[in-house]
């Protein structure tokens, strides 16, 4: 005989509770005061960072907005994007400011430097036998200022920085025999030929100075730069690295490998970061 089947549950038994609604348990978030103050700090900040005379505010606020914006973000139950959006423009500001720092200090060195070693400082002498020119440089027919391409140097000419004096002796156009009379070195390529180069540095500055500080290069009727280590040419009197004191000097060659039918300038540096004197070959 089987046992009886137990009654239904009651119906409020047998339906779960209903959980509660996102509604019922979401508290109302408040507004982060604390994001808030770091927000318009972060603002202000970047404001002044990018402002080269007000620079140091900016790095005075920018930190500051930063912290506040971490801390903000550790409190419960308020809205946390400002803090977010301050924490950002504290990085960026900071790093825009590195940027502006940096830029300023560029400008005030380049303008330092020019003082010393821009055109004022780049000093030029003619050669001996044109000394019954007038002393002061001349433009050209189309105004062009002297010892640019337009209007460039003769050669022999003294050009001078503060370090160093460079004089371009000679100018071989057909350089085919100084390169040959090393073996080792290639003949110039179809289309091209060597053109040579015989210049001396002097150093004038006051502790010791490397002779390929001042350089020379050709600059092309094309526009084209060509230095001598664009194609490495051995010389018999080759220009070293020379280390050079106060009053001495170095002698030597170049090599350059010049596109058949162009023409050429020389373009000197007397020294690294001194300006570009053309000279004619």
């Amino acid at each position: 005989m089987s046992e009886p089947t137990p009654p239904p549950a009651p119906y409020s038994q047998q339906v779960p509770p209903m959980p509660p609604t996102e509604a019922a348990t979401a508290a109302p978030q408040k507004t982060n005061v604390l994001a808030l103050i770091a927000l318009i700090t972060a603002v202000v900040g970047f404001i002044f960072a990018c402002v080269p005379g007000a620079l140091i505010i900016g790095w005075i606020l920018l930190p500051i907005a930063f912290v506040i914006s971490i801390v903000s973000l550790f409190l419960k139950g308020n809205r946390k994007w400002m803090g977010v959006v301050g924490l950002i423009l504290s990085v960026i500001g900071t790093i825009v400011g590195f940027v502006v720092f940096f830029a300023v200090v560029a400008n005030a060195a380049s303008e330092a430097f020019d003082e010393e070693f821009g055109s004022g400082g780049t000093v030029v002498s003619q050669p001996a036998d044109e000394d019954a020119e007038p002393a002061a440089e001349e433009d050209s027919a189309d105004g062009a200022e002297q010892g640019t391409r337009e209007n460039p140097y003769p050669l022999g000419s003294q050009i001078s920085s503060s370090d160093w004096t460079v004089v371009v002796n000679s100018h071989t156009v057909d350089g085919a025999a100084a390169v040959a009379a090393n073996g080792f070195n290639d003949p110039a390529p179809v289309g091209s030929h060597y053109e040579v180069i015989n210049y001396t540095v002097t150093y004038t500055g006051d502790e010791s100075g490397l002779a390929a500080e001042a350089s020379i290069a050709f600059v092309t009727s094309a526009g084209n730069v060509v230095n001598s280590y664009d194609n490495i040419v051995i010389l018999e009197d080759g220009f070293g690295m020379d280390e050079l004191y106060n009053g001495a000097s170095a002698t030597g060659s170049e090599a350059f490998l010049v596109p058949d039918g162009e023409t050429a300038l020389i373009r000197v540096r007397p020294g690294m970061l001194a300006d570009e004197v053309f000279v004619q070959p």
